[in-house]
């Protein structure tokens, strides 16, 4: 258990100084992807705020002001266990910062029987460089030991309810439990109170959206307001969903994938009362952040879902068309390690986080030659 405040004294008033853009091609013509933020240690989520700067979460428990060229530690996060997959984890700038100066913050919560996925809120300080009133508004009905599938994905609906996806934590079977939070995913208010709309499911928690997940590590609003989630299978069977009050989603019971040892999972790809992903993977390609496209700078791209890629070192590009989705494009594939986050810009730009090397970059469209 440990926050990373030696390293990020070190990383105060950090030049960053941009490197080279590079001119990649596209299916929406040439782009520039320029490295904007280097030296980040392990870097899960980015959020924008309203001057500019962005917000950037550190794995092993630290934040990171990013503004004017230099990069600040930002203090009075909550503690973390940074162990495993688990850590501070995903951040998300509240709709309202420019009244409420509020973010939003998901971690690995140390629990009296390991940890479990915790959902905060604070106010970002004037200068930047703290957060304040810091107050947990959910936490998993229990810890456990394992350091897996956390999930932690945050999204604020267009009503102002959070929803948090959790992922099994290793424990697949839990995931159908609807007495506990694994392999969830939940909607609170802003208070962290349940919202009176909840579904009303026999014997669950009452924060409990959906369920059936197994671990959820991307989550994102279509134009409509609706929920989509990208979650990872085991071998093979990597699913977007679009979770819906009340309804399964069937893992451990039906899945695309296999086990890691090669053997079936639970009874095959469908069964009566459990819902169909909108699109699945096979081979898997470790689907993290996830974002849906406005069109802003790349009209051709309105809509659109993208996914970075663990794996396979690359971004998803799928197209929507409805509740039909497919597969369109690999972005960058091999250019950039180990895609954790990729967020819209509220200029239009697409951001992404590399976890090799510990850097953000932006891209827009290439100029005209």
């Amino acid at each position: 258990m440990r926050l990373l405040t030696t390293i990020l004294v070190a990383l105060t008033a950090w030049p960053l100084m941009a490197s080279g853009a590079e001119r990649l091609q596209t299916s929406a013509g040439p782009v520039l992807v320029e490295q904007r933020v280097g030296g980040l240690s392990q870097p899960w989520a980015i959020g924008f705020l309203p001057d500019g700067g962005q917000l950037i979460t550190l794995r092993d428990g630290g934040l990171v002001l990013v503004r004017d060229g230099a990069a600040t530690p930002v203090e009075g996060v909550p503690q973390v266990l940074a162990d495993g997959q688990g850590g501070l984890l995903d951040l998300v700038v509240a709709r309202d910062f420019a009244t409420s100066r509020e973010v939003f913050l998901s971690y690995a919560k140390p629990m009296a029987r390991g940890a479990g996925t915790a959902l905060a809120a604070a106010r970002l300080s004037a200068d930047g460089r703290r957060l304040e009133d810091l107050r947990v508004l959910f936490e998993m009905s229990a810890g456990s030991r394992r350091t897996q599938h956390y999930g932690s994905r945050i999204v604020e609906a267009p009503d102002g309810t959070l929803f948090l996806t959790i992922g099994d934590r290793g424990d697949r079977g839990r995931a159908q439990d609807l007495g506990v939070h694994n392999g969830k995913v939940v909607r609170v208010t802003r208070s962290g109170a349940v919202p009176g709309d909840n579904p009303s499911l026999s014997g669950a928690q009452p924060e409990i959206w959906s369920y059936g997940h197994r671990n959820p590590q991307g989550a994102a609003l279509d134009e409509r307001g609706r929920l989509w989630t990208v979650e990872h299978g085991a071998r093979g069977g990597d699913e977007i969903n679009r979770p819906e009050a009340g309804r399964n989603y069937g893992w451990p019971i039906i899945s695309y994938g296999r086990h890691y040892s090669g053997l079936r999972i639970g009874e095959g790809t469908a069964k009566a009362g459990m819902e169909q992903p909108a699109h699945y993977w096979d081979p898997s390609i470790a689907p993290s952040g996830m974002m849906i496209y406005s069109g802003r700078l790349f009209p051709e791209w309105r809509g659109d879902i993208f996914v970075g890629s663990l794996k396979f070192d690359m971004i998803s590009r799928l197209d929507r068309e409805g509740e039909r989705v497919r597969e369109a494009e690999r972005l960058f594939q091999d250019k950039f390690q180990r895609i954790r986050d990729v967020r819209e810009a509220p200029d239009g730009s697409i951001w992404f986080l590399s976890v090799v090397d510990g850097a953000a970059y932006r891209i827009t469209p290439a100029p005209a030659s």
